[in-house]
């Protein structure tokens, strides 16, 4: 068994994919609220190691395993995925269906032929009957929505107000009479008790597994929503940039090596073993 080769083939393997990651990266760098994924290599012997207690045969568990994947021990793999949530950068925009939120563990809910599902993409408009939609035209929620399915729903001619806390106020431009703006109704922002469970599911929504609904939290004191601003993406495109190049190089040194394997080494054991014979 050529060692070698199983381990530059895992290397290669794993540069691509995450060159997978660093592209999708890339390209939504300028894509609102988008949480930059990057991805951590470890190798065979370290999931073996946290894996071999649970294997179904005793003698898979210990010497037996170790010396059949000695070779395969340190083949470089991706062991884990996930997403940095930290804050991106503020735009002001002065829209006034424009929002972002100001702390890491909150999302807006969205109502999608699949569910709710979750963003920390606050570009919203109003549809033709005057509800406040995402730029797919999915309805964006209210609080109250968890209890009873509603929506937030405006009136031409009135002003429209947000507070930090997702309170809708509104003025009606239209009668001189009415000077204070009114509690109209609120935009939901929730947070999770485990955000690691938040898996994307394009048009820069999250999916939360059903069955983890009770460590959904809706903040009526969030603090959070920032009106006319917009939150960019968390993406150094330098950084991502100088990983690509990086992942670029070990893929194609990890492509010598293999060509080394198959037309010198190989070409080599077989002149020799013929010599012999």
């Amino acid at each position: 068994m050529q060692g070698g080769y199983y381990s530059s083939v895992g290397g290669m393997v794993t540069q691509i994919d995450r060159l997978d990651v660093i592209a999708n990266n890339i390209a939504n760098a300028n894509t609102t609220g988008f949480k930059r994924d990057d991805v951590v290599i470890g190798d065979f012997l370290r999931l073996y190691e946290q894996a071999k207690d649970f294997l179904p045969i005793d003698e898979q568990t210990k010497d037996a395993a170790k010396f059949y994947n000695r070779s395969l021990n340190r083949v470089p793999q991706i062991v884990e995925e996930f997403t940095d949530r930290s804050l991106g950068g503020m735009m002001q925009t002065d829209n006034t269906f424009d929002f972002a939120l100001g702390r890491e563990n909150a999302y807006f809910m969205i109502e999608t032929p699949e569910g709710i599902r979750y963003t920390r993409d606050g570009s919203f408009v109003l549809n033709e009957q005057g509800r406040l939609v995402n730029k797919e035209g999915y309805p964006v929620l209210p609080r109250e929505y968890l209890d009873a399915p509603q929506y937030i729903e405006f009136i031409d001619g009135f002003q429209v107000e947000v507070d930090t806390n997702g309170n809708v106020y509104t003025r009606d431009l239209n009668n001189e009479g009415i000077s204070e703006m009114a509690l109209m109704t609120n935009i939901g922002i929730v947070a999770f008790e485990n955000p690691k469970y938040l898996k994307k599911v394009g048009d820069n929504l999250y999916s939360y597994p059903e069955e983890r609904n009770n460590e959904r939290e809706a903040l009526e004191q969030s603090g959070a929503v920032r009106q006319g601003f917009l939150e960019k993406s968390n993406i150094n495109v330098v950084y991502e940039m100088t990983g690509l190049i990086e992942a670029n190089r070990l893929v194609e040194a990890y492509s010598k090596v293999l060509k080394t394997h198959m037309d010198e080494l190989n070409t080599e054991a077989i002149t020799k073993l013929a010599a012999k014979a």
